[in-house]
């Protein structure tokens, strides 16, 4: 969508002239009101008169002057309309002065953060699981912020209230971001259930996932003019319904392979044992001695509990 969006092209001046011309149009006003009367005690009408004119004319003008000032701090900006009209953003940090018939609103171009509280979703295969995100974002195009989302809504009755229109632009974020996420968690599983697959999850996902959301994001809130710098799943785990299943299965699995690696190298050692025993001539088994001492060292190097060690005061030739 096409940007409505241009900077400010209005007559602007330094504040701090008109600030001068505010002091000194009072002044005049009443200069010429107190000449206004000495005139007219004077018999001279017609100069009184005019005097009281632009005595009138001085004051209103200083009235108009002292409604005309805009100050700009960095990263902050003034939407311009001329009686409904959009007339352009201005965005130069300072102290001005601007036509005072132009209507002006306050918008901060600042970035924020938005946590938002882990949500219960389905993952792809259907298992539910508590996800949250925290992101950072700001706004982009002042045009679509105020003129093509209802930003007001949740304001306070001053249209031009900073801090209502910001309140009600983060709440639009927060909807939009819990919708995306949702999506996008709806599109991988958990994890990969100790399966060996190259598939995608939320829990190795990384960079990807936090990618493919922020993308997601910046889609739903470009119609209010809003970009995402930086988004980040924050919180992932199982819901409490399932997670002590999950838990027990994921105890079963770390069990599973710490046995396969015990297994392993006891294998290894066994070997190695006969090997050695071969090699330096120390002792000949036969197949049922040696079928007889593998058992008993794999029982004593797998087992969980400190084997108790039986002296065998027999011969081990038949």
């Amino acid at each position: 969508m096409e940007s409505k969006e241009f900077n400010f092209k209005g007559m602007t001046v330094n504040g701090f002239v008109m600030v001068f011309v505010g002091i000194l149009l009072p002044a005049l006003a009443v200069w010429s009101i107190y000449e206004c009367i000495n005139k007219f005690d004077a018999g001279d009408n017609t100069l009184g008169t005019t005097l009281l004119i632009a005595g009138i004319v001085a004051a209103i003008c200083a009235l108009l002057v002292w409604c005309g000032f805009l100050m700009l701090e960095p990263n902050t900006a003034r939407v311009t309309t001329w009686f409904g009209k959009y007339s352009g953003t201005f965005t130069r940090t300072g102290f001005y002065w601007i036509n005072p018939f132009y209507g002006t609103k306050s918008i901060s171009l600042r970035a924020r953060n938005l946590d938002v509280e882990p949500i219960k979703v389905n993952d792809k295969v259907g298992n539910p699981v508590m996800i949250g995100l925290v992101l950072v974002w700001r706004l982009k195009d002042t045009y679509k912020a105020l003129f093509e989302v209802d930003s007001q809504t949740m304001a306070s009755s001053a249209a031009a209230d900073t801090k209502g229109l910001m309140k009600a632009l983060e709440n639009f974020v927060s909807v939009q971001s819990d919708a995306a996420l949702r999506q996008v968690a709806g599109q991988y599983a958990y994890d990969d259930n100790d399966e060996d697959t190259k598939e995608l999850t939320l829990r190795s996902g990384g960079e990807e996932i936090n990618e493919e959301l922020e993308s997601k994001l910046n889609e739903r809130l470009a119609m209010a003019g809003i970009e995402i710098v930086e988004a980040r799943i924050n919180y992932l785990a199982y819901a409490p319904e399932i997670a002590a299943v999950m838990l027990r299965r994921q105890q079963a699995s770390a069990i599973i392979t710490a046995r396969e690696k015990i297994v392993e190298g006891a294998v290894s050692m066994v070997k190695m044992a006969l090997d050695k025993l071969s090699s330096d001539d120390i002792v000949e088994l036969d197949d049922d001695k040696k079928a007889s001492m593998v058992s008993n060292l794999l029982v004593v190097l797998c087992a969980d509990e400190s084997a108790q060690p039986v002296v065998n005061t027999g011969t081990l030739n038949m």
